[in-house]
């Protein structure tokens, strides 16, 4: 007889068996279940409010939007996790058991210890005892030389919650219109219109507290007229208009929920601010002519840069485009080596 090997192969399975649902949560889901055996929208609904901790507006917030929302999520994560006999998965329409409000009480996705941050401070002191959640050139796709710029950047900061949103507003090419930019740069412009648009859309998704539009000021008078008639057609009512010309203290930021704001200096006062009035002045009466226009407080317009660095004159620009110009930053050398890029070199 030959001699035969025998290999047996065994394949046993386990379940992950969790720990029974406590005392605690079977009478809580027993309360808002009203004794029944299963809970559906009323119910879920019912405990929101009552773990609201007693405010009725945040109640209503949580309540009239989650329960529903909090349902599918439900559903879907049972049966994920725990596909199988014991719990099928749910169709819409069908109500929660004591093991799915279980495993929602317990989810630090589904119900985390915060779940929507709320202001719990007083709010109605003026608006300059507050920190404000601030953006910086938040037009900007990428980084403050090259990149393009969008009204994305903006919508993504106030879906954030930040408060404060900073536009630029240069003359086009044709100075005719405002296109918002980093000035003295090779940033790509977009129109003044689209981002107020996009402002007024978004301004209170994340919060109903003010927005403030600070606008950084490089046009003429007439574009200057054709702004306000842009900002009075978007935002119309919701744009705050002090009572008084010079008030005392700033209006508190529950005054303002639901409102935007506008920030804005002339060049000159922007000047003046930054270098002192004296040095100015000094400076004014040596030069009678310096500092009466726009363009020559500002500086060149983008467009005529880029004409110019594409020039001949390389190296000209690039020496001139040192700190006085672009002071965030130290090197000059970056420029140059953009510049000679620009340039086909």
């Amino acid at each position: 007889m030959g001699t035969y090997k025998c290999c047996l192969i065994f394949k046993r399975r386990f379940r992950w068996t969790d720990a029974p649902p406590p005392d605690d949560v079977r009478a809580l889901f027993a309360e808002h279940s009203g004794g029944a055996a299963t809970m559906g929208a009323d119910g879920l609904r019912r405990y929101l409010e009552s773990s609201a901790g007693g405010d009725p507006d945040a109640a209503d917030a949580d309540a009239e939007g989650e329960a529903d929302r909090l349902l599918d999520q439900i559903r879907l994560q049972g049966h994920q996790q725990r596909a199988g006999p014991r719990l099928p998965r749910l169709g819409r329409g069908q109500l929660l058991g004591l093991d799915d409000f279980h495993r929602f009480l317990f989810s630090a996705d589904l119900n985390p210890p915060v779940r929507r941050p709320r202001v719990h401070h007083d709010m109605s002191q003026p608006l300059s005892h507050y920190y404000v959640y601030t953006g910086h050139n938040s037009y900007l796709t990428g980084n403050q030389l090259s990149s393009d710029c969008s009204d994305v950047p903006i919508i993504k900061a106030l879906q954030r919650g930040v408060r404060v949103i900073e536009l630029d507003m240069w003359p086009n090419s044709a100075k005719d219109d405002i296109s918002i930019l980093h000035g003295r740069t090779l940033t790509t412009p977009v129109s003044l219109l689209k981002c107020l648009k996009s402002i007024k859309e978004y301004a209170f998704v994340a919060s109903p507290y003010p927005v403030i539009i600070t606008l950084e000021d490089h046009l003429t008078p007439e574009l200057q007229e054709k702004v306000a008639k842009m900002v009075l057609e978007v935002f119309g009512t919701i744009l705050y208009y002090p009572e008084e010309e010079h008030p005392k203290e700033l209006p508190s930021p529950k005054s303002l929920m639901g409102r935007v704001l506008l920030s804005t200096k002339p060049p000159k006062e922007y000047l003046e601010a930054k270098d002192g009035g004296a040095a100015k002045d000094g400076d004014a009466e040596q030069n009678p002519g310096k500092g009466t226009d726009d363009d020559a407080a500002w500086g060149t317009e983008v467009p005529d840069f880029k004409t110019e660095i594409q020039s001949a004159k390389v190296r000209v620009w690039s020496a001139q485009f040192s700190a006085p110009f672009c002071p965030g930053i130290q090197q000059g050398f970056t420029y140059t080596i953009v510049f000679a890029l620009s340039a086909g070199r």
